[in-house]
């Protein structure tokens, strides 16, 4: 059969980075690991071609050529999977639909001939199974989790390398926590499940021999999840590998408790990660309690954020407004916590009720759910009724964003964070297209923009006082360029 996996596109968001991806000669940030995971899972015979919409488009020859369309989704991408099941209906092609919008939401969708839902390795098959003897169902769910250690090495021939900022592998999936507002668990479950270790080195030894030389994100919801067996078993393979083959840059996400354990934090870095993207949520310990984030209450958030960029590690930051026990104090309180933390990516988002959390149960209840989210943390809409008055929260929140994303404290953060950072131990090959992003940015940023000051004044500190991470200041010099014109679009105009 000819099969086409599509991936819809990401609306302008934070998460997607584009405005930081045309000054770095990018399309996209990372290709969609679930498609190519579920391409793996199909008949090897069977021809398989990869639409990434983030990367080109979907035209009449592409419908044409197929027999089957597969479609993945997250929430967010909700618009732009609607344009591609219409699309596919309009052409008379089956539409096979899975993926977290989907099993969240398949009822919406009435013009999906079958949903294959939940993991992909416990659904999938049997749906193969029936649709080759021609008795397929519509859908098909399990509560089950999968063994991903059964998990096959995605299909990374679809892809054309070129055309993205990083490359994506999965070590675990499930979290331990179980915060309120997050549908994590519900999708995936509290005990984290691992890849082993051969399987994660045939996945980077699969990228490293395609030519891929940098950052590959470990899309782990908590990559800590398991630390036990980080420690004595995934991360001294890492550093192995590293010394063996080298030249890649990890990323990941993690809970602040990382920061409890020096020796996880060191031997991450001697590994070669170097970001770690931590939900911080809010300093406010009466917020935590009511969210259920007992892993960030009573602790010193600025000094554990301090320890982990001390040790190698910079630290992303999710926050959110719009809490029952937020006061008009908190909007204030929050812009001094990020910018005391030197946490240069901040994102700030509006409290949203994601379907399958209880957070969503909750306001179900009290009669204060409002629509369907649209997992978008752009924008000063949320799909609750607050305890706030909803005017003085979504001015609270423009004055967030209106303040951190100004050049002046953008800039602020980050010469407070190249002053706390220790360099990355793996160096990264500069490329041709690193250099062109170079230039463009100075061009962008150093002549045309009106952070212009601040930007030669950061960069020419980091020349002289931190050489080394002069790459992580231009990078982050054109994220901030990024994070203010999506404010100035979508919240603040």
């Amino acid at each position: 059969m000819n099969i086409l996996l599509i991936y819809p596109e990401f609306p302008d968001t934070f998460w997607s980075f584009k405005h930081a991806l045309k000054l770095a000669h990018k399309r996209a940030s990372s290709p969609p690991l679930g498609l190519l995971t579920v391409a793996a899972l199909l008949p090897p015979e069977w021809e398989k071609r990869l639409l990434d919409l983030n990367i080109t488009r979907l035209t009449a020859k592409d419908l044409a050529w197929a027999e089957a369309v597969f479609v993945s989704s997250m929430l967010v991408q909700k618009e732009s999977a609607r344009q591609v099941i219409s699309l596919c209906r309009q052409a008379g092609v089956r539409v096979i639909a899975g993926g977290p919008l989907f099993t969240s939401e398949f009822e919406q969708f009435p013009d999906v001939d079958h949903f294959v839902l939940n993991e992909g390795e416990l659904t999938l098959p049997p749906f193969l199974s029936d649709w080759e003897r021609g008795k397929a169902r519509r859908v098909y769910r399990t509560s089950a989790f999968a063994d991903i250690r059964k998990s096959p090495v995605p299909q990374w021939d679809l892809v054309n390398m070129r055309h993205y900022a990083a490359m994506s592998i999965q070590y675990s999936r499930g979290c331990p926590f179980q915060c309120e507002f997050c549908n994590v668990t519900a999708l995936f479950g509290h005990q984290p499940r691992t890849k082993s270790t051969p399987q994660v080195l045939a996945e980077l030894d699969g990228l490293y021999d395609r030519g891929w030389r940098g950052s590959i994100f470990f899309v782990d919801d908590n990559f800590i999840g398991n630390k036990r067996q980080l420690k004595t078993d995934l991360l001294p393979a890492l550093i192995d590998w590293q010394k063996r083959r080298g030249g890649l840059s990890f990323y990941t996400e993690g809970s602040i408790n990382l920061a409890d354990d020096p020796q996880l934090m060191e031997m991450m870095v001697e590994a070669g990660f170097d970001t770690v993207f931590v939900g911080i949520e809010t300093s406010d310990e009466a917020c935590l309690a009511e969210s259920g984030k007992v892993q960030n209450q009573k602790r010193n958030l600025i000094a554990d954020i301090k320890r982990l960029q001390r040790a190698g590690l910079q630290v992303q930051g999710g926050f959110i407004v719009g809490f029952d026990s937020d006061t008009p104090d908190t909007f204030q309180r929050q812009i001094d916590f990020i910018q005391n933390s030197g946490i240069v990516t901040a994102m700030v988002g509006l409290l949203q009720a994601l379907p399958g959390t209880r957070l969503y149960d909750r306001m179900k209840r009290e009669d204060r759910l409002l629509a369907d989210s649209t997992g978008d943390n752009v924008g000063i809409s949320t799909n609750i009724i607050p305890a706030m008055k909803l005017e003085t929260l979504q001015e609270g929140y423009k004055k967030i964003i209106r303040t951190i994303y100004s050049p002046e404290r953008y800039y602020q953060r980050l010469k407070a964070f190249l002053q706390e950072y220790r360099p990355p131990k793996i160096k990264s090959a500069k490329s041709l297209r690193y250099q062109l992003a170079l230039f463009h940015s100075f061009y962008r940023l150093g002549v045309l923009g009106k952070e212009r000051l601040y930007f030669w004044r950061v960069l020419l500190w980091t020349l002289f006082h931190r050489p080394r991470l002069f790459p992580q200041a231009v990078t982050l010099a054109i994220y901030g360029y990024h994070f203010r014109t999506i404010s100035e679009r979508y919240i603040l105009g």
